[in-house]
């Protein structure tokens, strides 16, 4: 009674298939008596031992056993006895709401039989003597027909100490039970289907959350199982497969817990709780057993190191199960679960030591050589990327494949920056270590993006990718740019590679896209044309001699200044940047005017320079709306302005740095316009077929007077000066329009 109902409520809960070999039992099972009994029943199509009762024409007989006699002579031979129909539990069960209410139940069951069992078990010294007149039966296998089950066990046992405490050898029970007797059978259904309720109850708790009650119930589960384990006398398919599944959910469970460290407390509580139910069937098992094969997989730890490390150990134990017991094949989606889970924690184990190795660095003072304390962080990282790497591509999982190549590019970065040379607070010449380790990154985000071939397949961690492989060009052509090998390279040489490694950053930076990314795309593909124009600037100024190669800069530093200002153009959290590279042209443009001999061609330059400066206003404008909104919150807050220094930035503006730049505008804003107004003294130059030369005279002698003017004036506010720059700009702007875009 106590099996059936047990089977009925598991039933609902856990669709595994009940172990077939350990339910052909000598003993009664649903209320049978010995003597109606016979092992003909077994081969009955209603004989299921999971409470499927057969339906009889005639209900009212469902609860009776008519014995079949042919002649008064056969009442001696018991075996012809035969229950036509199956006898219902006398029982009636209960209505459970819930899935805790009816592994509870499950669990209610199983401990009155357990109490049952332990109570009919005789000690060894009490038991009867064999009676001499009875045959022992000897059980033979068909070696030909199991596959080798011999195999499986001694696999297990090999498993099992590798896993932790088991002694060779099967374990007899220390209760005196005998093997083979109706109790030692009954007894292993009961452990494997409070094993079974457990693991339901773990995976309701982890669904609800609560990562220290499902501890603590797989914890139970296994328990139980160890037991099993230890009392059987051979590992069924089905136990080895529950087993697997219950190991599977301890990783997923100790993962959890390393990732919620926070409520640490609060699952410890939970982990610590425990019925009398429970402890009871505990002290059922520990009279058969006391064997802990699976307790490392179980505790709480305290070290997040330790809990991945468990985890990690879990899935590599289920694993190994469905690889020695040749069950892959017959569970596949087991097997990637399984492969899946295991390539996920190596890669949270590789994370876990690359962020160590970060802060190692980090915390490394001066010119220090790199530790081996790093060293061996960097190779345990590495290790699980690689071994993760392999997880999912045997699976193939192409996504978390180049996933975890993108990691490992992030660890080879992070190897480069360990090896970045310093002297004191200054960075020393890029060094061929960091270069070696930078291609390496690159190497492995090349290797993330063929994994995924096409954008169509993922396009968010295509995107990562890309933008991954466009930061480490990035940073490898801008220190090869700021700290020049000159003593190993030449300065073209070191030329081309930073213009080779800022164009293949700009291949992999996806300006056109929308997503969230684009503003970051677009700042970094507007920086990259920034410092290319920049260094083809200083090529022309440092050039001599070849003129072809002189004019080749000269455009292409014209070319990536032009871009630069469109894209900057287009953010509006860049006004800095902006007004930089519109600075940046202006000396250009003077730099090319100071090669000019004729007074046309000067003019011309003058004014494109004029030009240039007129639209950076969208930038002053920028600067002027934030430099407003911070002037209304310390209004609305005066204690705040109490405690505000002048050069304190606002929401992303750095006042030191519009300082700098307004400083430098004004004084080229007044060489331009006194330039311009020597120039159009001295020619006397008539424009576009009537004379506009005065207007424009006129127009920039009055301009140049209030810049003059405003910057003698050293009480004014940085608002105010901006006021005054957009104001001047204004008047300029007028100008032009009114001359029709001003000399050409």
């Amino acid at each position: 009674k106590i099996i059936a109902s047990a089977n009925y409520m598991l039933s609902e809960l856990f669709q595994l298939d009940e172990p077939k070999k350990e339910d052909s039992t000598d003993f009664p099972i649903n209320g049978n008596s010995d003597e109606s009994y016979s092992e003909e029943e077994e081969e009955m199509p209603d004989s299921d031992e999971n409470g499927s009762y057969s339906n009889s024409s005639d209900p009212p007989d469902d609860n009776k056993a008519v014995a079949i006699i042919k002649s008064v002579g056969e009442l001696s031979v018991p075996e012809k006895y035969k229950s036509v129909h199956r006898i219902r539990p006398s029982c009636a069960f209960p209505v459970c709401h819930g899935t805790e209410e009816r592994c509870r139940l499950v669990l209610n069951y199983v401990l009155e039989g357990l109490k049952s069992v332990d109570s009919s078990v005789k000690k060894e010294g009490d038991l009867p003597a064999a009676d001499p007149s009875t045959p022992i039966p000897l059980k033979y296998e068909d070696e030909s027909t199991s596959g080798g089950p011999e195999c499986l066990e001694k696999q297990m046992a090999l498993f099992l100490d590798k896993m932790g405490s088991f002694q060779k050898g099967k374990h007899s029970s220390q209760s005196g039970m005998i093997p083979g007797s109706w109790q030692y059978k009954m007894k292993l259904q009961l452990i494997l289907k409070s094993s079974k309720a457990y693991y339901v109850l773990s995976e309701a708790a982890m669904i609800l959350q609560k990562y220290g009650r499902a501890l603590r119930y797989i914890k139970l589960a296994l328990q139980c199982h160890d037991t099993y384990c230890c009392l059987c006398a051979s590992m069924l398919p089905e136990v080895l497969v529950f087993l697997c599944q219950c190991l599977t959910l301890c990783g997923d469970i100790q993962l959890m817990l390393a990732q919620n460290a926070n409520n640490r407390a609060a699952y410890l509580e939970e982990y610590n709780y425990q019925t009398k139910e429970d402890q009871e069937i505990l002290h059922s098992l520990h009279r058969e057993s006391r064997c802990q094969v699976f307790a490392w997989a179980t505790d709480l730890f305290t070290d997040l190191e330790c809990q991945l490390s468990v985890s990690c150990k879990c899935y590599e134990a289920a694993y190994e199960i469905l690889l020695f017991s040749n069950l892959k094949n017959q569970n596949p989606e087991q097997r990637i679960q399984v492969l899946k889970r295991m390539g996920n924690i190596r890669n949270e184990i590789g994370v876990f030591y690359m962020n160590q190795a970060a802060a190692v660095q980090t915390e490394r003072v001066g010119n220090k050589n790199v530790s081996t304390t790093e060293q061996q962080l960097w190779k345990k990282s590495f290790s699980c990327f690689e071994e993760g790497i392999q997880n999912f591509e045997s699976i193939d999982d192409a996504t978390n494949a180049a996933l975890l190549l993108c990691n490992t590019g992030r660890l080879m970065r992070i190897c480069a920056q360990a090896h970045c040379a310093t002297e004191g607070d200054l960075k020393k010449e890029f060094s061929p270590e960091e270069a070696l380790y930078y291609n390496k990154a690159i190497d492995y985000y090349l290797k993330a993006l063929r994994s995924l071939g096409k954008r169509d397949v993922h396009p968010a961690v295509w995107d990562s990718v890309n933008w991954e492989l466009s930061t480490t060009y990035f940073t490898m052509a801008t220190l090869q740019q700021d700290y020049a090998p000159l003593s190993r390279k030449a300065q073209e040489q070191i030329e081309k590679e930073v213009s080779e490694a800022m164009m293949k950053s700009l291949k992999y930076c996806d300006v056109d896209t929308v997503s969230a990314r684009q503003p970051l795309c677009q700042y970094r593909a507007a920086t990259i044309h920034h410092r290319l124009a920049s260094m083809y600037h200083s090529c022309l100024r440092n050039q001599v001699g070849d003129e072809h190669l002189r004019k080749q800069h000269r455009i292409l530093a014209d070319l990536h200044y032009s871009k630069a200002v469109r894209l900057f153009q287009l953010l509006n959290d860049a006004p800095c940047e902006l007004l930089r590279v519109q600075l940046e042209r202006v000396a250009f443009a003077e730099f090319q005017m100071a090669s000019q001999n004729s007074s046309a061609g000067k003019l011309k330059t003058l004014f494109g320079a004029l030009d240039i400066m007129v639209k950076t206003k969208s930038a002053f404008q920028l600067i002027r709306k934030e430099l407003v909104a911070e002037s209304e919150q310390i209004s609305k807050d005066k204690s705040s302005a109490e405690n505000m220094s002048p050069n304190d930035s606002s929401a992303g503006l750095n006042k030191e740095e519009v300082l700098k730049l307004l400083g430098i505008f004004e004084s080229r804003m007044s060489f331009l316009l006194l330039q311009s107004i020597k120039l159009l003294t001295s020619t006397k130059k008539k424009i576009g077929g009537i004379n506009e030369e005065e207007a424009v005279l006129k127009t920039n002698k009055q301009v140049y007077s209030l810049l003059l003017r405003a910057t003698a004036n050293k009480s004014t506010t940085l608002l105010e000066r901006i006021e005054v720059v957009l104001s001047l700009l204004g008047q300029l702007t007028q100008d032009n329009a009114a001359g029709g875009g001003g000399i050409q």
